[in-house]
């Protein structure tokens, strides 16, 4: 195994600069040791290239580089870059017998390339065996591997265990198709519904690199888009890659690329799949049978050969976020592979996030909108019901439903179902001011306020210090409220008021693909919603205070994107589609809502982010553990200049005999968790930072308590 080496030089007293690096240079050369690959069995070297590096599958940062290993003759065919190996790992310079090194338990690992010699000192183990022929990590892959780990300050072993699945033997011994010709080029089709439509199939079909963000009309046509958008890839002989937050919508995409390629010219790659048949996908993929794929977060790293283009709908989805170290997000791993393959790129949505609107205002990607006549065309009439509606309504008083509301499904139900939307259970309510309804921040970091117990004091969730005299900078006001988590009898009431109706439901237990078009009510949670044959006739989203009052900066936004996700499934303006959105009619994204306009209220968020210093403008990691820990570890990292550390504050308790959340402390378990903010353009150093600090204290022993690091949190208060 492999490690650095320190030379030392000799001089004289008197000697001339020159004669000093002479001396030193000659005793380098004469005492600088070269490695001695032996195998334990006395079994003959490869004659050309004896050295294998290795990657070995030890998944701990401070393991995080190559270690060398001698390349038996009997394995040199095999052992190629690539493939998967097995070697001994743990055996240190004292059980080394005869030159030969022996010990060690065997471990997985990768041969990343074979080279001459070493410049480790000692003796080589050798390879224990080649796991399979099949070179499964390219050199592509490989840096990409690199590049997200660097990214997200985490270790190479860990992100090849994302990129690459876990092996079948099975499929590896059933060759692949032979690859078809490339398909002709496509029709616009619905892409002509938008200004740059035609000219963006236009350029990926005449082999350009295009890169956009698509914000979609409303409508079941995106995923005939997308289809369309990978065959004009494919015909111009290069590979395509499409990233999808869920097997619904895998489905949708799978469907219509079958319908305009016929069968044989994609994969499919979803962990529902099963492991041989993703594995034998994968492969195909791999081997350049099949230069198309599509899938969910896992195939963000999916070997496309010549990759032309990578898509990916609705980036703010949570699904795209990977829980499993170093838990990287699809959109980022796409926007490095589009800079590494130099390939065209397309982050579609029926909502705009603010990353993407970053990417558009940078000038990296270009906007492909419709005209609003368009857009007008194709939404359906979105009404709001605020509070003073609700108070002075006394079917709301009675029922907690607004006439509106009844209206809206009673007419709806004429001609189809209906969609009520009801947020989920879990949401926590921040504090707001009671007059305006603008969020409480902190004066000193911009953090969200939070109601210490039942008193009236308050503490930043991100600083932790207290506030003790808020007041509104908006309206001047000194009363908070917090919103009440919205209504969970709706869909009880609903079934009661209207008994001759079918009530359907769609949520975390059991969600629903598609709906008949006949009447029906139809109770979701955000996210679940099925697609109605012919679209819904009308749509409630309900509780809208559960969703805008989550203590989140991207409160605002996720409640946009979930609605108009919703009101996508309705029926447009001219054909009777109506949605009735319960929440306060001035507040921004209600407003944007009923103007259908995601991408103004995406612009908005980042210019406010940009002056307070929030992401995507600034670049932010979480860490977290026990508060000694936390404490210990903030003290010896050597973070950059330019970092901002806020807290340490304490994180909410998780319950004994309650779920764990990704990256939160074991139930029972307090913990503290502090955030660290860098400018623009600091972001890297951060990581590398995080990452040598986290790597000191695993090497340091077993004694050390666990310490998170998460880069970019999605939850940051």
């Amino acid at each position: 195994m492999s490690s650095e080496n320190g030379t030392e030089g000799g001089g004289a007293e008197g000697a001339s600069p020159e004669q000093l690096a002479l001396i030193r240079e000659s005793v380098r050369q004469a005492r600088t040791p070269r490695a001695k690959p032996r195998t334990w069995r006395g079994a003959k070297l490869a004659e050309r290239l004896p050295v294998a590096r290795v990657l070995v599958d030890k998944g701990v940062l401070h393991l995080d580089r190559y270690f060398d290993y001698a390349v038996p003759e009997e394995l040199d065919a095999d052992a190629q870059p690539g493939v998967r190996v097995r070697v001994r790992f743990g055996a240190g310079r004292h059980r080394v017998r005869e030159g030969r090194r022996e010990g060690g338990g065997l471990i997985d690992g990768f041969l990343v390339e074979r080279v001459a010699e070493s410049d480790y000192s000692g003796p080589l183990a050798a390879l224990a065996q080649v796991v399979s022929p099949e070179r499964v990590l390219s050199e592509e892959l490989l840096g990409l591997a690199r590049a997200v780990a660097d990214r997200y300050a985490g270790g190479l072993a860990d992100v090849l265990q994302l990129a690459v699945p876990p092996r079948s033997a099975r499929a590896e011994q059933r060759p692949s198709p032979e690859p078809l010709p490339p398909p002709n080029k496509p029709e616009a089709g619905s892409w002509g519904r938008y200004e740059r439509g035609a000219g963006f199939l236009d350029a990926l079909a005449s082999g350009g690199a295009p890169r956009a963000v698509w914000n979609a009309l409303p409508g079941p046509e995106w995923s005939e888009e997308l289809a369309r958008a990978v065959v004009a890839t494919l015909a111009s002989g290069r590979g395509a890659l499409v990233v999808l937050p869920d097997g619904r919508a895998v489905a949708r995409v799978d469907a219509a690329l079958t319908s305009l390629m016929g069968e044989g010219r994609h994969a499919v790659l979803t962990a529902d799949a099963g492991p041989e048949k993703r594995y034998r996908e994968w492969l195909a993929v791999r081997r350049g049978s099949v230069r198309a794929v599509v899938g969910t977060r896992a195939a963000m790293f999916a070997p496309v050969q010549d990759l032309g283009l990578v898509a990916l709908w609705d980036d703010g989805d949570d699904s795209h976020s990977e829980q499993h170290a170093p838990q990287p997000h699809a959109r980022e791993v796409l926007l490095l592979r589009a800079a590494q393959d130099k390939c065209g790129f397309l982050l579609g949505s029926w909502s705009c996030t603010v990353e993407a609107a970053q990417l558009v205002e940078s000038g990296w990607a270009r906007p492909l909108v419709a005209a609003r006549e368009q857009v007008r065309g194709a939404a359906p009439l979105v009404r709001t019901v605020g509070d003073g509606d609700l108070a002075r309504d006394e079917a709301a008083r009675a029922a907690r439903l607004p006439t509106l509301a009844w209206q809206a499904v009673r007419e709806g139900l004429r001609t189809g179902p209906v969609l009520v939307q009801v947020p989920r259970r879990g949401y926590v309510p921040r504090m707001a001011c009671a007059n305006c309804r603008a969020p409480a921040r902190c004066r000193h970091c911009s953090g969200p306020l939070e109601a210490q117990g039942s008193g009236a004091d308050l503490k930043c969730g991100w600083c932790g210090r207290d506030e003790g005299a808020w007041h509104c900078p908006e309206c001047g006001g000194f009363r908070l409220r917090a919103q009440v988590v919205g209504a969970r009898r709706t869909a009880e009431e609903l079934g009661r008021a209207f008994p001759a109706v079918p009530v359907r439901t769609s949520g975390r237990e059991h969600v629903l693909d598609t709906v008949p078009g006949t009447p029906a009510l139809v109770v979701s949670t955000p996210g679940a919603e099925p697609v109605a044959e012919g679209g819904y006739a009308a749509a409630l989203l309900l509780d809208g205070w559960a969703m805008l009052g989550r203590p989140d900066l991207r409160a605002g936004e996720d409640a946009l994107r979930r609605w108009i996700a919703a009101a996508s499934l309705v029926r447009p303006q001219g054909a009777g589609g109506t949605v009735v959105v319960v929440a306060e009619p001035t507040l921004r994204p209600v407003q944007a809502l009923v103007r259908w306009d995601p991408v103004g209220h995406a612009v908005r968020e980042l210019g406010e982010r940009a002056e307070l210093g929030f992401p995507p403008v600034s670049r932010m990691a979480a860490v977290s553990g026990p508060g000694e820990a936390v404490a210990e570890f903030l003290r010896t990292a050597e973070l950059p200049r330019d970092a901002e550390v806020l807290g340490p504050v304490p994180v909410a308790v998780t319950a004994v005999g309650r779920p764990r959340r990704v990256g939160g402390p074991p139930p029972g378990e307090q913990w503290d968790r502090a955030l660290i903010r860098v400018p623009p353009g600091s972001g890297a150093a951060l990581a590398a930072a995080l990452k040598a600090a986290q790597a000191a204290r695993m090497a340091r022993g077993a004694n050390e308590v666990a310490v998170r690091v998460r880069i970019d949190p999605p939850d940051i208060g």
